[in-house]
């Protein structure tokens, strides 16, 4: 019995894994949704972007772009910080 607890979770996730890689889209053939014919149809006309990246990037999703780039810079602000301390500490 103890080896069965043991080859449990591994059997589930190889069940998993085989689960996923059956009923994943072939590469570069994914399905299309209205969604996508919206956004190509109307993001010149919404947000005067010609590029339906950047308006989704920076117009639709323009509040989460703006939490990701301030985490980011902060992260670098941080590690530079850190490394000149320890440079004047030498």
């Amino acid at each position: 019995m103890r080896t069965f607890g043991r080859i449990l979770p591994l059997l589930v996730l190889v069940a998993f894994l085989l689960t996923a890689a059956v009923l994943i889209h072939p590469f570069g053939q994914p399905n299309a949704t209205m969604m996508d014919d919206y956004t190509f149809n109307n993001t010149q006309r919404q947000t005067g972007a010609n590029s339906p990246v950047t308006a989704i990037t920076l117009d639709y999703r323009g509040y989460d772009t703006l939490g990701e780039a301030t985490i980011l810079s902060c992260a670098v602000y941080g590690v530079i910080v850190i490394l000149r301390k320890q440079k004047e500490e030498e």
